[in-house]
């Protein structure tokens, strides 16, 4: 497949050169949330019933900071994050984790996917402490259907 120009694809860029110097357009996260009651899934879909959420709290590391971290514990999260996806609908794109949350102990699935809801975020170990706009997925590649 010929190279394709991501950023065609991606609403919500923060800082485009940033974003796309390397392998893929990076994503960076807007929210993280904790899920605060179970959610609900069934075989027919007639008892579905979405978690219920809460954002995580965030702190700034130093009083003149523009942007907050997130403190997380080791376990499960949901981000969001500020970019939105508007691909034809012949295009699915990857959505992997970057090797920089990787090497942190964090990690979210890979997706194809047409539409970025929240993801899931596993932390491991000792936590990780997370900055409001990082970036924390890659759009490697998208696949023409």
């Amino acid at each position: 497949m010929p190279a394709v120009d991501l950023t065609t694809f991606v609403d919500g860029i923060v800082h485009e050169p940033t974003q796309t110097d390397g392998s893929g357009l990076d994503l960076t996260v807007s929210e993280v949330y904790e899920v605060t009651a179970p959610g609900r899934v069934d075989f027919g879909g007639g008892e579905l019933e979405s978690a219920d959420t809460e954002p995580h709290p965030t702190a700034k590391r130093n009083p003149d900071d523009d942007y907050e971290w997130w403190t997380l514990e080791a376990g499960q999260y949901l981000i969001e994050y500020n970019e939105t996806l508007s691909p034809p609908e012949d295009v699915t794109l990857v959505v992997q984790t970057r090797d920089e949350l990787l090497a942190r102990g964090a990690f979210h699935p890979t997706l194809h996917t047409q539409d970025l809801d929240r993801v899931p975020l596993s932390v491991a170990g000792a936590g990780l402490k997370l900055k409001e706009n990082a970036r924390v997925s890659t759009i490697r590649r998208a696949e023409r259907s």
